[in-house]
């Protein structure tokens, strides 16, 4: 009896003395979104679909207009990312980031950009263009650019796709690729009249 006892009060020791799990980090991101694939018109990835077109490569731009990682301020902090959808990436940071904006980046890979973090070839800052207006859309980095221009519907207006399934595709404004390419050592691609958009992407730890 004596010994059941004593085994109980270790064990209630050893509970009590374990640690606490670590908080999850706060963060919370707004976004402007601007990418070119090679899926044709309109992409059915952006509904919750698969590419209409294999392999489906692509580069994005994400340029944060507000946002913090902890207690980082990450607004004007943009990334391009070049991929070949499901198989590999490269983000490229721009390089005007801190060094803890930059880290802070890659925490939040993981958690806001999952997607890309896997397969991922290269995480490095890199001197990023971005020209982007309601008509044209223009940017570049290593290796990599994007120039689309908006599609038009009823009245001229720009198409637009409301309430999408994905957070990072609100407020989506349908574009077609002029051009659209990357080419380096390990990946070489050139697309024109594919899928291209803007949108906003609202992300954080809380809803």
């Amino acid at each position: 009896m004596i010994r059941k006892m004593f085994a109980g009060t270790a064990i209630g020791l050893i509970v009590f003395a374990a640690p606490p799990r670590a908080a999850a980090p706060e963060w919370r991101i707004t976004a402007t979104v601007a990418e070119s694939c090679s899926c044709a018109v309109s992409c059915s990835c952006n509904f919750g679909g698969s590419p209409n077109r294999m392999p489906c490569e692509g580069n994005r731009l994400i340029s944060i207009t507000s946002g913090h990682y902890e207690s980082v301020d990450l607004q004007g902090v943009s990334l391009l990312v070049t991929f070949g959808m499901r198989e590999w990436s490269k983000i490229y940071v721009s390089d005007k980031v801190t060094d803890g904006q930059m880290k802070a980046v890659e925490a939040l890979l993981p958690l806001a950009f999952a997607g890309f973090q896997r397969g991922m070839l290269s995480f490095a800052k890199a001197p990023i263009t971005m020209e982007i207006t309601e008509s044209r859309v223009r940017f570049s980095g290593p290796d990599s650019a994007v120039d689309m221009e908006v599609m038009r519907g009823l009245g001229g207006k720009p198409v637009k796709i409301l309430n999408l399934p994905n957070p990072a595709y609100q407020d989506y404004t349908q574009f077609k690729s002029v051009s659209h390419k990357h080419d380096s050592d390990q990946h070489h691609f050139t697309h024109s009249g594919t899928n291209g958009f803007t949108s906003t992407m609202e992300a954080g730890s809380t809803p």
